[in-house]
């Protein structure tokens, strides 16, 4: 990460006020947990900061230029507070569709009202229904003065109850449809009290003290400039604004992660047993090295999306899925991990660090599960298996909007997001691009610039990206009974986009990456494919799992805080 951009300014900031009795302090964040309140003082530093011009596209009159410095910015309020990250980022998920799907006055206005620290919460969900939006019962109806009239009820909305604008999924079609609903960005301030009212708020397991309420519309009449795109177009506009959502909001995974295993390390290094550091005994250090490459595959998996969406925009309907389904299942699964390794201190409340451990924990199971499930993700996934099959046959891929999105230097053009579409036609090139990149290792390899084991492990996933495309040709398409097996190979596609991204991302950064421990003998790009190939082929994964123990140094000498992208980036990446 350059000096300089908002993500180390936000850091520096919230330096200052995670000690004493700041709002980002670990015993105030662990006492509003366990009173289940707001992190309002939290939210308002942030405030303070201008995050909330960082969700408005530069376009519009924001600071949002890149959704990899987005990244970047909740990453970092992330690891200090998941409930504070979450409570003030909805706002840029409440805005979506507008920046997506709104006319330029929309756009303008609501950027402008968001940097005056609006808050926008956004309503697809309802009680009965879940993540199935086609059955939506709240209707919104043309008045004979040509408004719109809502009825009905959005429940388990973020921030439902103190946004003070809702984008609000609403059947305009009584027989529904894919072309039955629309989207309005309804703004409370300017209802009557009797047109809605805020349902009570749920008490949730995580993130305790945010807004998961929602809200009830009676005859809440809007003005027709309420409604956000085309009459009809709801659930397309929805679509493709969570491409946005989902590939930008698994940063609060990574900010997660970077708690976890920062707790856990300084755990480590200060516990005893059998009169030895934890940290120095074997059967510690290798899971903090498995922890930590768990990590390095979300970051790897994270930057790559959020720079496709600038240069592979056509593609992000996959990488937005595939992102939001693969980065939090293995933090969960790191996270997990290291709660076995701190025993006890794992869910105690009140003993080690504030409990923030157990607190992250719970906090981070929210995020598998917001903008649509693992499950729903992965049914995207499979609904394009045909392409996939098709385009990685052919080993087609954009190759300029591959390397600009794997190559952290490149300057990245504006998100033209008109160019998001249902299903990427042309399949995806991080993945269709594996078999050329493992030609580029292997001729590194013959110059003696990469150790022959590491090709060999990627040689062994390009085998198994094989195996996972003839399994995907030979599965039968089932829109409705979609079989297990399905989302079997669509989580092993998971990992090999996962794969297929550290690869790239390291071809395009070994030469100009600074001699450092993650970088030297491609020691992470070695851990990252040993954990992939773990999940592709679990029978019998290649590879050596010492690698885990060598990665375990580094992050001990880190304190558990440390970036790959951090070493690899140059002077003039995005």
């Amino acid at each position: 990460m350059n000096p300089g951009t908002p993500a180390v300014a936000l850091d520096a900031r919230l330096r200052e006020l995670d000690t004493g009795d700041g709002p980002f302090a670990p015993a105030l964040v662990a006492k509003l947990d366990r009173e289940e309140a707001f992190p309002d003082a939290a939210c308002q530093a942030l405030e303070s900061f201008g995050l909330g011009a960082h969700y408005v596209p530069t376009r519009h009159g924001g600071r949002l230029a890149h959704y990899p410095e987005l990244v970047a910015l909740w990453r970092t309020v992330a690891r200090r507070d998941l409930t504070a990250a979450i409570g003030h980022g909805k706002t840029f998920l409440g805005g979506a569709c507008t920046w997506v799907g709104g006319s330029p006055e929309q756009a303008v206005a609501l950027g402008q009202d968001v940097a005056r620290g609006a808050r926008v919460s956004w309503g697809l969900t309802e009680r009965h229904h879940g993540s199935d939006l086609l059955a939506g019962e709240l209707s919104a109806t043309r008045t004979v003065d040509g408004r719109w009239r809502l009825n009905g009820e959005k429940w388990l909305i973020n921030n439902a109850t103190r946004g003070e604008l809702i984008s609000v999924l609403a059947r305009t079609d009584a027989n529904g449809g894919p072309r039955g609903f629309s989207v309005f960005l309804v703004d409370k301030r300017q209802l009557p009290p009797s047109a809605f009212r805020c349902l009570p708020k749920e008490r949730t397991h995580g993130i305790r003290g945010a807004d998961i309420s929602g809200i009830a519309f009676t005859d809440a009449d809007v003005p027709d400039t309420a409604l956000v795109g085309k009459a009809g177009g709801g659930i397309e506009l929805v679509l493709k604004a969570l491409q946005l959502t989902r590939t930008v909001a698994v940063a609060m995974s990574l900010g997660a992660a970077d708690q976890a295993l920062r707790l856990t390390v300084d755990f480590a290094k200060e516990h005893q047993l059998y009169e030895r550091r934890l940290v120095d005994l074997p059967r510690a250090r290798r899971p903090l090295g498995e922890a930590a490459t768990q990590l390095l595959l979300a970051e790897a998996v994270s930057t790559v999306a959020s720079r496709a969406l600038h240069a592979l925009t056509p593609e992000a309907s996959l990488t937005s899925a595939l992102t939001k389904a693969f980065v939090p299942t293995v933090i969960n699964e790191m996270i997990s991990q290291l709660a076995d390794l701190m025993g006890a201190r794992s869910f105690l409340s009140d003993v080690y660090a504030h409990g923030l451990f157990q607190k992250v924990e719970r906090d981070h199971r929210i995020i598998a599960i917001f903008d649509g499930s693992t499950l729903v993700n992965r049914n995207a996934v499979i609904n394009q298996f045909p392409v996939l099959v098709r385009a990685f046959r052919q080993e087609r891929r954009d190759a300029d909007g591959l390397a600009t999105a794997t190559t952290l230097g490149a300057p990245l053009p504006e998100a033209d997001l008109s160019r998001l579409g249902l299903v990427s036609t042309a399949g995806c090139s991080v993945v269709q691009g594996l078999p050329a990149a493992v030609l580029r290792l292997q001729s590194l390899v013959e110059q003696g610039a990469l150790p022959k084991a590491v090709a060999d492990l990627a040689h062994a996933l390009k085998r198994a990206t094989d195996a996972v495309h003839q399994r995907m040709a030979a599965q039968p398409p089932s829109p409705r009974d979609v079989p297990p097996e399905a989302f079997h190979l669509a989580e092993h596609y998971e990992a090999c986009f996962a794969g297929a991204a550290c690869v790239h991302l390291w071809l395009n950064h070994v030469e100009r990456a600074p001699e450092g421990s993650l970088w030297r003998d491609a020691l992470w790009l070695e851990a990252c494919l040993v954990r992939v190939l773990s999940r592709l082929t679990p029978e019998a994964p290649p590879g050596d799992p010492g690698v885990f123990d060598r990665l375990a140094d580094v992050v001990v000498d880190t304190a558990g805080v440390f970036s790959l992208l951090a070493d690899a980036r140059t002077e003039g990446a995005s």
